[in-house]
Formats: C-alpha cells, structure tokens, sequence
C-alpha cells in the first residue's frame, strides 16, 4: 500500500518506524521521515522516469508521454517543487496597467509577452538539453530578464519580431547561428542566422563587428509560447503559428 508520506487517518508526516532484514530476519528501530521521492505520487513518479531515461530532454518527454510542452513544463515545475529542488525567488512587482493584451494580434513580441503576463510575469523556459532558464517581465512593460542575458539595456520584446521575420524570409526554418568565434557578416553569423539576423536587425551592428549571441535563451522561449520549435542548431516555425499567420 502506498501512502505518499502522509498517514491516512490524520495527514501526518510518515516516518520510517522499523527497517528488517529479509535474510537474517534482524529488525532495527528507527525514526527517520521518508524521503521525498519515496512520497512521489505514480504520475510524478513516472514524469521522473521518463526524464531521466530521456535524459533531460524536454522534447523526447514530450514525445514519450504524448503531451504539451506547457504539460511538461508545468509537470516538472511541479516535480521540482515536491522534490524541495526548486528556490521561490520572490516575484519582481511590476504594474500590471502596463499590459494591455492584444488577443487578435499574430506578432511574436505581443504572444511572448501576453503568455509571460499571463504567468504573473515570470516563467521558466527550457533548452533543447532541459536545462532551465527564468525569464522574468520587466516593469518597463516593454523588456524582459533573465539572468543569463546580462545586457544593460535589457532585451525588448522586439526582438522576437526579428527573429520570426529571418524565419519567414528563410520559408520557416533557419540555423541559430554562432557569435562567439565570429564577427556579423561571416561565418556562424551571417545574416540568415538568427545571432547574425538579431545582430544585424536588432543590435544594429555593422559588418565585422562581434555580437551578443542570446539565441540559447531566445529559441527557448519561442518554444515555450510555441512560435518556433527549438532543435539542435536549428528554429522552425510550429504549424500552429504559420496557421495562424494565414488567418
């Protein structure tokens, strides 16, 4: 019987009472409270399973389980918190009269930011190797954070219209491109990449510059509000965000 660490008479917290030895048929006291993965209850216990034989990524849970994104997403949030493996940071406050959603409207800056606002302004996005990244709307109404993107001022929502705008141009699908050993106009960052396209569009830099790459966080985010699938070294354009276009 499985009790999920909580008496089911009184919802007290369960403590392991006695340990045996199947062998010698030795028994020892004890008063020890179970741990967290012993109280997982079967679905969580699952998700568990399933991630770590997927090790980590996000996209082949998704695919062995037959479930959303948003699912997983919400599910391992979840799992983190019943696992005491996730710290609450404290909400940044921010002025929700800054948000005037536009429900009808198909530019990636307006879905990316009415989804972060609809998740009271701070979600947590994944890469294509699960790992996480915070990302947090900023009380300008116009930006957002994330701790890996350490650029003074911060990203506006803008930059989402660019990279859909390559993507559109490249017939729905383009590499992501390299900043790190090349300068704008060569190699991993010529303009039909995306770190070349948000440099060149965004950044507005010229030729032979070298420029901020923030394409791991960015392509995560266009997968959490499923605008692009995020794929090694590459972003697509999901079929219900092209259906959505032609509308």
């Amino acid at each position: 019987m499985k009790f999920f660490g909580q008496c089911p008479v009184c919802g007290a917290a369960l403590h392991l009472a006695r340990l045996s030895c199947p062998g010698c048929k030795a028994e020892f006291p004890t008063d020890e409270p179970l741990s967290p993965y012993e109280c997982l209850a079967p679905e969580y216990a699952q998700f568990l399973k399933t991630f770590l034989a997927c090790r980590g990524s996000m996209k082949d849970v998704q695919n062995e389980l037959g479930i959303s994104y948003p699912t997983a997403k919400k599910k391992l949030d979840e799992l983190l918190l019943q696992l005491n493996l996730r710290n609450e940071e404290e909400s940044e406050i921010f002025d929700m009269s800054l948000f005037i959603p536009k429900e009808s409207s198909a530019k990636a800056s307006d879905i990316v930011r009415s989804k972060l606002y609809e998740n009271s302004g701070r979600a947590t996005v994944y890469s294509v190797t699960g790992k996480p990244y915070i990302i947090r709307a900023a009380k300008d109404g116009r930006s957002f954070l994330c701790s890996e993107l350490p650029i003074k001022p911060p990203l506006t929502y803008d930059v989402f219209d660019v990279i859909v705008d390559l993507l559109l141009r490249e017939g729905g699908f383009a590499r992501k491109g390299m900043g790190r050993n090349s300068p704008l106009g060569e190699g991993g960052c010529t303009e039909d990449t995306v770190v070349g396209a948000i440099g060149k569009y965004y950044f507005k830099a010229p030729t032979g510059k070298y420029v901020f790459d923030p394409v791991f966080v960015l392509a995560a985010v266009l997968d959490w509000a499923d605008i692009a699938r995020n794929e090694r070294g590459y972003l697509t354009l999901t079929a219900d965000y092209r259906s959505m276009l032609s509308r």
